[in-house]
């Protein structure tokens, strides 16, 4: 896998017409950083700000019509982050009708696809409820996300299937189109698709063994959880799908195998944790599974990923909480972020678990630091 040697920290980030916030300059530590307010205030707005810097998309909307600020045509965003070689480097991402340009020290990316990996970022929110309630497509997001950020050849070989993909159903809907550069795009997207299955393959049995070891930590229940990938190259390669499955996508005008079918099953006790999971017991092996991801890509980069915390305190009982926290800031951990309503409950988990942490509190989309 591509392994990434810097350990970025956001130390400052200027924030404009993202969402609910119009102008904001903030500075972090490196360690623990902490925001409270009310709900709507705006305090998930600025953990999806840090987000987007790291993934050049937000956590929540697929458009990024849905992050201008109302009344606004344009945000931007800025970060200037101190690497492991103990540089700062500026990353800034600005978005209008006409697109999106993103620069590293004022000098744009050829592709935005080279961009990521440099940050690596976990987000932990309400809305992970998605991957356990909603369709395959949201678990497939899943692994993208993931994989995209520990490994560029993935990324890649997942853009060009995409676009085989589109061009593919195309075809199936066009009358009297070119058998034989069906059969050109069924080789090259087979070609793409065989890297895709094996790193999501592995990466399934490595979340299995790690998401396991989280649950039970998290829940102390007696229950087994487990994760399943399912794919439709379980049955051979896509080539092969594809020729024998010819005459039902002619006759369905798209593409009906291949790994945009792909899915991940969640168990619980060898049932579907959608079905027979508690609201608790699903909440508990979503912060498992995306503790496991924080563990598998700071194994993978050689150091902590950004962990950004939204409303976890909502999840979990404070013991949990407590522990999940102890747990990933040992001496390697990396930057956090949290959120939560309850100030003195926020502040009471963390003070216990460090002195270097900063506070922020937030109205109306504006934050303001708190002294110590």
């Amino acid at each position: 896998m591509y392994i990434c040697h810097i350990m970025p920290s956001l130390e400052k980030i200027t924030i404009s017409n993202y969402r609910n916030i119009e102008l904001q300059e903030l500075a972090f530590s490196p360690n623990i950083n902490c925001i409270w307010g009310n709900n709507g205030e705006g305090k998930t707005n600025l953990l999806d700000a840090i987000y987007y810097l790291s993934m050049t998309k937000s956590a929540f909307s697929a458009s990024d019509k849905f992050n201008f600020r109302y009344g606004s045509e344009q945000f931007s965003l800025c970060g200037s982050y101190r690497m492991q070689n103990g540089l700062n480097s500026k990353f800034s991402v600005m978005v209008d009708q006409d697109g999106k340009k993103l620069r590293r020290d004022d000098k744009p990316y050829q592709k935005i696809s080279e961009h990521i990996g440099l940050l690596p970022v976990v987000m932990v929110s309400p809305s992970d409820i998605s991957l356990v309630s909603e369709s395959g497509e949201e678990r497939r997001k899943f692994l993208n996300a993931v994989l995209s950020q520990l490994d560029q050849e993935y990324l890649a070989a997942v853009q060009q299937y995409n676009r085989l993909l589109m061009q593919r159903n195309r075809m199936l809907k066009e009358p009297g189109f070119d058998g034989e550069l069906l059969r050109v795009i069924d080789a090259r997207m087979s070609a793409c698709a065989e890297p895709i299955y094996n790193a999501r393959k592995a990466f399934a049995a490595q979340l299995q063994e790690v998401v396991a070891a989280y649950y039970k930590a998290i829940s102390g229940g007696s229950e087994e959880v487990s994760i399943r990938y399912v794919s439709d190259l379980d049955n051979g390669p896509l080539e092969d799908l594809l020729l024998n499955r010819f005459d039902r996508d002619l006759a369905q005008h798209f593409t009906t195998a291949g790994i945009q079918r792909d899915d991940l099953v969640f168990e619980m006790n060898g049932y579907p944790i959608r079905k027979c999971g508690s609201q608790g017991q699903q909440k508990s092996f979503l912060v498992a599974l995306k503790f496991a991801q924080y563990d598998i890509m700071k194994q993978s980069y050689g150091f902590a990923p950004t962990l950004l915390l939204d409303d976890i305190f909502d999840k979990l009982d404070m013991g949990r909480i407590s522990n999940l926290l102890a747990m990933v800031s040992g001496n390697d951990f990396g930057q956090i972020f949290i959120t939560d309503c309850n100030k003195a409950r926020v502040r009471e988990t963390v003070d216990a678990i460090t002195k270097e942490r900063a506070y922020f509190e937030t109205e109306k989309g504006c934050f303001t630091p708190i002294e110590l």
